[in-house]
């Protein structure tokens, strides 16, 4: 992936080092080494059920929760150091993804409000509570972030054999993806189906029906960026459907239970993941990832 084609986001912001803590491996809710996959599914299940934040739950069992020190991640805002690749590339998908939003947004005659982007390491506090690397790349619409302790992208590679910098980028954007949910009012809404006590998990739920859909635009992000950089060399697209496809609810659970069990799904099974992607990916049309109106998903 010719990744240097992007323009660099100036909303990237560089708090690693702040939390302390070193980090251990983290996934996008797949569990760390500090927590089993099958512990992290539970602390989500009960968080679901109990209306409790599972990323708090998840601190507080670390026991990483820092009571006399400041909120994690308050202080000034700094910018990643120059030379660092890695964040002048976080930052370089981080500005595409700006770019195809902002584009899309003003054609629907609506404003796109950029998200910051938080790089972390170990832990960091946000708006929706404590996180620890084992947490896994995650959005906050309280504080519309981002958050990326990029041990992951190791851990992506190492522990799923899902490697390459175009499979980092359907990361990024597919939580870039869940800040588009947040701008279009879908996240409020599944948020009010939780209010309401309606049961969200499950492999026809609404949370993976939000999962599915921020795959979705996630193709769409990468469709729309090709069309302009022409940046994906051979085998690109085929590292983003393996990312995809390593992190399925069924594929995670049978390597975590040895069993699948659909009830507790949460983002959908890895031909789900990988069939949502390549919608999006096939025309760039935000208007084929209605997964919450989809009779198959």
């Amino acid at each position: 992936m010719l990744w240097r084609k992007g323009r660099r986001s100036d909303n990237v912001v560089d708090a690693r080092g702040e939390g302390g803590g070193g980090g251990g491996g983290g996934g996008m809710r797949m569990g760390g080494k500090g927590l089993s996959l099958t512990a992290v599914v539970l602390i989500v299940g009960i968080g679901l059920l109990t209306g409790q934040d599972p990323m708090q739950i998840l601190g507080q069992l670390t026991g990483q929760m820092s009571e006399q020190s400041a909120p994690l991640g308050t202080g000034e805002r700094k910018a990643p150091p120059a030379g660092d690749e890695q964040a002048e590339f976080v930052a370089s998908i981080l500005g595409d993804t700006e770019d195809t939003w902002r584009a899309i947004f003003a054609q629907a005659g609506r404003q796109y409000k950029d998200p910051t982007l938080k790089l972390f390491s170990g832990q960091v506090n946000s708006a929706c509570g404590f996180a620890s690397s084992a947490t896994g790349p995650f959005y906050c619409p309280a504080d519309q972030q981002v958050y990326l302790d990029m041990s992951f992208f190791r851990e992506m590679e190492q522990r799923f054999s899902a490697a390459g910098d175009f499979a980092q980028a359907y990361v990024i954007a597919h939580e870039v993806g869940h800040h588009v949910q947040t701008l279009l009012g879908v996240s409020a809404k599944v948020d009010q189906a939780r209010r309401n006590g309606q049961r969200l998990q499950g492999d026809n739920g609404l949370l993976v029906r939000q999962e599915l859909q921020a795959d979705c635009l996630a193709g769409v992000w990468a469709y729309q960026a090709q069309q302009r950089h022409n940046w994906l060399e051979p085998g690109d697209v085929e590292e983003a459907l393996n990312a995809a496809n390593a992190i399925g609810d069924d594929r995670l659970q049978q390597q975590g239970k040895g069993r699948v069990v659909p009830d507790s799904f949460t983002h959908g099974t890895s031909a789900q993941r990988v069939r949502w992607f390549k919608t999006g990916f096939a025309k760039g049309d935000i208007n084929q990832c209605d997964t919450f109106g989809a009779s198959t998903l």
